[in-house]
């Protein structure tokens, strides 16, 4: 009776201290998962001769980060094989603390001078190329047409092809994964710096192939063709989402703290511009809520492919409904490749309408809000259709017009 007593006791010790590590591999994923390997690395450690003999000025903020979280800004000022002459940055600064739209000025990091490419200088020119061989990229995009990293390496791959300077993309992962395609082009008359490159609004690429697509399809304004090269990760697939990677996130604008936030704006930064509900901006979950202490939730369907949405109460610190009890939604997101953001967001902004028609009132609606939501879309018949009372299905056949002929360009240039 003994023996066996201690050998149940044994057995239990042993269950408790698998369980045990299980969970501490769980809490530690991320720190044993090496096997993606960024373009910086590949860099730094095989293909250091892509960037040595050159003078080169980096494109990047803080989300530009080695695997082990280093940023690229500091590999290359201290790395004497380099000669890193000046770094340019995007919308919101080098730390990504400036609000969306305010202006971003000069400044210098880790010795090196600091030059905005958001506000008066959107494309460098002949003067801020000078003395440079070669434009690095290395920055954290969102796969989100409509955010401006990806306007800048536009309007960068243009100044660069008409000034006969190199431009180097180190790659990174799409957050989202590369597998999510979702959305319409956007038309040409509603061209803008939020709508610059014709893709559908969620990509599914990584920054090396939209550069690659921008420069195959001759995209730029002076139609003209940059020397580009693609410094490629290695081990990073198209189903993996951010969370599969093991990459530790960094933030990427001022609501956009983490990983799962991306796929907030990717659902909710379209109705946002309306101006009409909150999204949850002023909490600590941007993009992460949708509520109005004045809507009728009650028909609003719950459920999505990749989402699910649970009712709640949340209070803004600022913005919309600031210090108010603010009756809502609170955003699930599974990790589901089938996941479809914007035509998602579009849905609950379109069943929102119909249990509050007012909500699209003169009242209510702002010309400036219309004109912005157009130009996010791409396109004035989303809306006008919202307006119009039309089907959820003639919604979904409108947030996707143009994605097929996107799909075909979309393969020529897939790495992974």
């Amino acid at each position: 009776m003994t023996t066996t007593i201690i050998m149940k006791q044994q057995k239990g010790i042993l269950l408790i201290i698998i369980s045990s590590l299980i969970i501490l591999i769980s809490n530690f994923s991320p720190l044993l998962s090496k096997d993606i390997r960024l373009g910086i690395d590949v860099l730094m450690s095989d293909e250091i001769n892509v960037v040595q003999n050159k003078r080169i000025a980096l494109f990047t903020n803080q989300s530009g980060i080695n695997a082990d979280g280093v940023p690229t800004a500091e590999l290359l000022s201290h790395d004497i094989r380099i000669d890193l002459r000046k770094i340019f940055v995007p919308e919101h600064g080098y730390y990504t603390t400036i609000p969306a739209g305010e202006p971003v000025s000069n400044d210098s990091i880790f010795g090196t001078p600091i030059v905005s490419l958001y506000g008066p200088l959107k494309i460098p020119d002949k003067k801020v190329l000078s003395n440079i061989d070669a434009v690095v990229v290395d920055i954290q995009d969102i796969g989100v047409r409509s955010y401006t990293y990806i306007s800048s390496l536009l309007y960068l791959i243009q100044g660069c092809a008409e000034n006969n300077i190199e431009v180097i993309i180190l790659d990174r992962p799409n957050p989202l994964g590369g597998l999510i395609v979702d959305g319409n082009t956007p038309e040409k008359k509603f061209k803008s710096f939020v709508s610059l490159v014709p893709t559908t609004y969620i990509h599914g690429c990584t920054i090396g192939e939209l550069a690659l697509m921008i420069n195959g399809e001759i995209w730029t304004e002076n139609k003209k063709q940059c020397n580009l090269t693609i410094v490629r990760m290695e081990g990073w697939e198209r189903w993996m989402a951010w969370e599969d990677t093991g990459l530790m996130w960094i933030p990427t604008s001022p609501h956009v703290p983490t990983a799962n936030s991306v796929r907030g704006i990717s659902t909710l930064g379209t109705i946002g511009e309306l101006g009409i509900v909150s999204i949850g901006i002023g909490t600590t979950s941007p993009f992460g809520y949708i509520g109005s202490p004045y809507l009728n939730f009650d028909n609003l369907s719950v459920s999505y492919e990749g989402a699910y949405l649970q009712k709640t109460f949340y209070r803004p610190f600022y913005g919309m409904f600031s210090g108010k009890d603010v009756p809502g939604f609170y955003l699930k997101f599974n990790l589901s490749n089938h996941f479809k953001p914007y035509t998602t967001g579009l849905l609950i902004l379109n069943e929102l309408v119909k249990n509050n028609p007012e909500l699209l009132s003169d009242k209510n609606l702002k010309s400036q809000s219309i004109n912005m939501f157009n130009k996010i879309t791409g396109t004035d018949k989303i809306l006008k259709a919202i307006e119009s009372n039309l089907p959820n299905e003639m919604i979904v056949t409108l947030a996707n017009d143009g994605l097929i002929d996107f799909l075909n360009i979309r393969t020529k240039y897939l790495l992974y």
